[in-house]
């Protein structure tokens, strides 16, 4: 019997390689856009993390205070946090609709929709409203780089490749999106490339816990079963408690399985 290897990839977004299913970390509080200068809105972010249930109390009574955009932003990231991320893709959704903010704010609204669908398990939606916000910020390889993980969710690995290298284009030293480019590359079996993509992430980051877990994965699919051995190993040790830590863990005890089958 084989060992099925368990992939990932960097940024936070994660995928197990062959079913597509999906680990999604999403950072708390957002980053921007900004939708007001009001301390509230300070104040309802900072509550994110450790108290959703309080901040959604918070924005629901800034809300009927007057508290707009920012109100409903604060509101539907903490659903987020309450474990209801198929509310929260929606109300981020209709709030980048009708919000007055520019193009860049309301790009980044459709871009943590997107990521809220993925957390949601719905591909299709995240891939929609990511695609929304690359009309309105063509040029963000923060978003070409989220597209792609949508896609690889939905197995369109060509498609997400060249997402990827749309991403590198613009920002060429990106050491996550390089790594999310080696799961492509592997997927699409084409091992060889996927090699050098990994390389290039971690001449940049030696130390990339998603790196060194997808390069032990190719070691591992060309025979190198100690070097996918120090890899996994050095995952444990400079990422313990994290998914990363988790899928090297369990493909160390795969790894004396058997053969891998591809």
């Amino acid at each position: 019997m084989g060992t099925l290897l368990l992939g990932a990839a960097g940024g936070g977004w994660w995928w197990f390689s062959r079913d597509a299913q999906l680990l999604v970390e999403l950072p708390l509080p957002p980053e921007p856009p900004r939708l007001t200068d009001d301390p509230e809105y300070d104040r309802c972010l900072s509550l994110l993390r450790d108290d959703p249930e309080g901040a959604i109390v918070f924005a629901q009574h800034w809300e009927r205070e007057g508290g707009g955009e920012g109100a409903r932003h604060c509101a539907a990231w903490a659903l987020i946090g309450l474990g209801d991320p198929e509310r929260a893709a929606d109300q981020l959704e209709r709030l980048a609709r009708g919000s007055l903010a520019g193009a860049p704010a309301r790009a980044a609204l459709y871009g943590q929709a997107g990521q809220a669908w993925m957390m949601a398990g719905d591909a299709n939606r995240a891939f929609g409203a990511i695609t929304i916000a690359l009309t309105l910020q063509p040029n963000d390889p923060d978003l070409y780089t989220d597209r792609a993980v949508a896609l690889s969710a939905l197995r369109r690995f060509a498609e997400a490749l060249l997402d990827l290298d749309r991403a590198l284009q613009i920002d060429p030293e990106r050491a996550e999106t390089l790594v999310f480019r080696a799961s492509s590359l592997r997927a699409l079996e084409r091992v060889d490339e996927a090699v050098g993509s990994v390389e290039r992430a971690l001449a940049l980051a030696p130390d990339n816990p998603e790196g060194l877990l997808e390069r032990g994965i190719l070691r591992q699919l060309r025979g190198d079963a100690d070097g996918a051995r120090r890899d996994w190993e050095r995952v444990l040790a400079v990422a313990p408690d994290t998914a990363a830590a988790d899928l090297a863990d369990q493909n160390l005890s795969l790894n004396a399985a058997g053969p891998v089958f591809r």
